[in-house]
């Protein structure tokens, strides 16, 4: 099934510019992120009304915004008393690093 999925994907990709292939992955992330932000929530056995300091609406906006600012997102994994680790990265293959930085919030 992997197989057939990710032939269908090139398939698609093949008839794609790299620009609309680029804006269509994002999208799709931001889709998958969506998602597992209510999938945490879920997982940690709370409603949308049961996270502190937020109203059930205001959760509800935040599991379907396709853009959260990182203040926010730390406010609602608070919520769910939870941490938040961001690891960095060049984007640069060719950038050579010492040592990942890893920031936690």
């Amino acid at each position: 099934m992997a197989k057939k999925l990710k032939k269908a994907v090139e398939s698609m990709e093949s008839m794609m510019s790299p620009e609309s292939i680029e804006r269509s992955r994002k999208k799709a992330e931001q889709e998958i992120f969506k998602i597992k932000l209510g999938l945490l929530r879920e997982k940690r056995g709370l409603k949308q009304n049961e996270i502190k300091n937020f109203s059930q609406t205001s959760i509800s906006r935040l599991e379907r915004r396709n853009d959260i600012k990182i203040s926010t997102l730390v406010d609602y994994l608070h919520g769910l008393d939870m941490g938040l680790e961001i690891r960095t990265y060049p984007k640069n293959k060719k950038i050579k690093m010492e040592e990942e930085v890893l920031l936690r919030l």
